[in-house]
């Protein structure tokens, strides 16, 4: 790691500002753009974006690192930043982001934090986390003594489902293939198929980024639930149904970011370090 000792991060959320003072720790020089709307930001050097672009060795963007393919996510910005005057001065220098397919740009050493199977697996104790969190907000009894359906056996499912059950609910999983039916039932968990939802529960949490909770199945398993969707958009809830059937649904989006921010900032610069070594950059 020694040919970087320089990152300019440029927009997103306080996880990229505590992502940069972690590093700055480390003994990087660290410049910051587009957090104009934040009060605090942690002792970093804000700078004009051209000097940015001028004396920076890397940078590190945003996760997602745009949501419109032309614009940077910047929700801190006070003004737009456009990918295109953005990425057109950088050069061959590396740039770290998240969701990189969502741009369409050649020429650059770009290289996606979010896809790293390391900060996916962080990523979601810090989404797990937010989910409990949430329900203990939003339902009107304790998690202890619920019942609780986990959609999906992913990451996210396998974490969640483990933290519920320490809190003592009584937790079913439900999967599809019939291997990860198999280990759910290992673990000590109610195993049920996606694709055939039964049973009543108090809380559900859905992590399928597809739709598994359509108008039938939340009326036949969600009468008396909060119901929380911890996937990506569109999510794998019928909210318009849910909304006629008076479910409470949840859409908790982007959960790291918000209930966890200086651990999300820390996960990311993790996983720009691990490029960095195996790329040898």
């Amino acid at each position: 790691m020694t040919k970087i000792n320089s990152f300019g991060i440029i927009g997103g959320d306080k996880r990229q500002l505590y992502c940069g003072k972690s590093a700055a720790g480390d003994g990087y020089r660290i410049s910051i753009y587009g957090f104009e709307k934040c009060s605090e930001t942690m002792g970093l050097h804000s700078g004009e974006l051209s000097d940015i672009m001028d004396t920076a060795d890397a940078f590190i963007l945003p996760l997602p690192v745009s949501k419109d393919g032309v614009t940077l996510h910047a929700p801190l910005a006070e003004k737009t930043i456009p990918l295109e005057e953005l990425f057109g001065g950088i050069g061959k220098r590396p740039v770290f982001c998240g969701m990189k397919s969502r741009i369409a740009y050649s020429g650059l050493q770009l290289f996606d934090y979010s896809e790293r199977e390391e900060f996916a697996v962080a990523n979601a104790v810090a989404t797990s986390e937010g989910a409990v969190e949430t329900a203990m907000l939003e339902y009107d009894g304790t998690v202890n003594g619920s019942r609780c359906l986990v959609t999906g056996y992913g990451r996210i499912g396998k974490i969640l489902a483990d933290m519920l059950h320490g809190l003592g609910a009584d937790v079913t999983v439900s999967a599809r293939s019939l291997k990860d039916l198999a280990y759910i039932r290992a673990k000590g968990f109610r195993a049920i198929e996606t694709g055939n939802l039964q049973g009543r529960y108090d809380m559900i949490f859905n992590t399928v980024p597809c739709m598994v909770l359509d108008a039938h199945t939340l009326a036949r398993i969600a009468a008396d639930a909060l119901v929380i969707d911890l996937a990506s958009l569109p999510g794998g809830v019928g909210f318009k149904a849910a909304q006629r059937l008076s479910i409470k649904t949840v859409h908790a989006l982007s959960l790291p970011g918000k209930v966890a921010p200086k651990t999300s900032g820390i996960i990311i610069k993790n996983a720009v370090y691990n490029i960095i070594r195996e790329e040898h950059l």
